[in-house]
């Protein structure tokens, strides 16, 4: 498909998952970018944001000065990464790939697909199963299968998350200073994407065969280096930032052994996997603890509240949510605000999700959720005593 590729009114429509009469009004009020009439997936794509963000309560006015501002200008992605290949059914991947169709939906929520969004994949989703299919039949273990697809998935999203955070640092943000038209800068990004993304695979395999005969050496030399050096220019970004793991952990491995313990593990990263809502995004996790971040505080703590209901037997796991400004690095954050939201998980109990002042200010008046203020306390590292609270679900 070329950037000129022209749709139907019909298929934008069900693209952006709104009436073809609205997207005729979004096109005809200039909130959605449309030329002589004319919709590509660009548009479609740019549409279907401007639905997510009414949705979450954004006025028409607001999104058409962000349209004239060039921040919703990303439709080239629609271009350049959607997949458009037939829809396979779960029965048939099944006999594709040899794969029982709960591993495959196993495989998928790991994937970052959790289980009641749909029950096709693509051909592109069935081809790579088939891959770790192969792999399977060498003789790596499913359980293993799975925690490399897990390792996998994790480092590419902080690939990817780092790949859109610089482009928007460096090539997004200095074309809206430069005041150029939606159109101008979808179409300029998208021809720099273009040029840029032939070069991604190459350059993975690049990186993964030299650092994988890196750990070869160093683990034959029975020894691995924990931290590596280099310079970068940083930036902070004010984001949600939350902490959670399970309550009394390394009792109940003592108590009911290392195999049942990996168990547990096992399935609470799933269910943080398979849970959470779409804008969350999975950084890092260790051992039995998970670091999840957000754009949206109110959704992550809902998320977090849903989530610690669902387990009832011990060990039983807990959150701390906190937002504030965090640098970003190498696909990771950094500093005092991610060292505070750490000291505020370990202050909770198994069940309970407490949040900062930051948060309590965004969910003071929620619907569903209230708040305990458990006053000012002392967490180690800070010299002042940092209000947290309680959410609870009203009764």
């Amino acid at each position: 498909m070329t950037r000129d590729e022209r749709i139907s009114l019909n298929e934008a429509a069900r693209r952006a998952g709104v009436s073809a009469a609205t997207l005729t009004r979004w096109a005809d009020e200039k909130i959605v970018p449309v030329r002589k009439g004319k919709w590509t997936p660009a548009a479609a794509a740019q549409a279907r944001v401007v639905a997510r963000m009414r949705e979450r309560g954004h006025s028409l006015e607001e999104l058409k000065q962000a349209g004239r501002e060039g921040k919703l200008a990303f439709g080239f992605s629609e271009e350049s990464f959607a997949d458009r290949t037939g829809l396979v059914s779960m029965e048939e991947a099944s006999q594709q790939t040899g794969f029982s169709e709960d591993l495959i939906e196993r495989i998928m929520v790991v994937l970052g697909t959790p289980l009641g969004r749909e029950r096709d994949l693509s051909e592109v989703d069935v081809g790579a199963v088939k891959l770790l299919s192969t792999v399977a039949e060498a003789g790596l273990p499913i359980e293993a299968v799975l925690q490399l697809v897990r390792v996998y998935a994790q480092a590419v999203r902080r690939i990817a998350d780092a790949e859109v955070r610089l482009f928007h640092l460096f090539v997004h943000e200095p074309m809206m200073r430069d005041g150029l038209g939606s159109l101008e800068m979808a179409e300029q990004m998208g021809g720099l994407v273009a040029s840029v993304t032939p070069t991604t695979r190459p350059l993975f395999e690049y990186l993964h065969d030299r650092y994988v005969r890196y750990f070869i050496e160093q683990d034959v030399v029975g020894h691995m280096e924990d931290e590596f050096g280099g310079d970068s220019e940083i930036d902070q970004i004010r984001i949600s930032l939350c902490f959670i793991d399970l309550t009394g952990f390394t009792r109940f491995t003592e108590e009911e052994g290392d195999a049942k313990a990996f168990s547990v593990i096992e399935r609470f990263t799933e269910a943080v996997e398979g849970t959470l809502p779409s804008e969350a995004n999975i950084v890092k996790s260790i051992g039995d603890e998970v670091m999840v971040v957000s754009p949206d505080p109110v959704s992550l703590v809902e998320w977090a509240v849903g989530f610690l209901a669902l387990f009832k037997d011990r060990p039983k796991p807990r959150a701390g949510v906190h937002f504030g400004g965090a640098v970003f690095r190498d696909g990771d954050y950094f500093g005092s605000q991610v060292n505070l939201t750490h000291r505020v998980v370990n202050r909770a109990l198994g069940g309970e999700v407490l949040v900062t002042d930051a948060v309590a200010d965004a969910i003071n008046e929620h619907e569903v959720l209230e708040l305990d203020s458990l006053g000012a306390i002392d967490l180690k590292g800070f010299p002042e005593p940092t209000p947290l609270f309680l959410v609870r679900v009203r009764t």
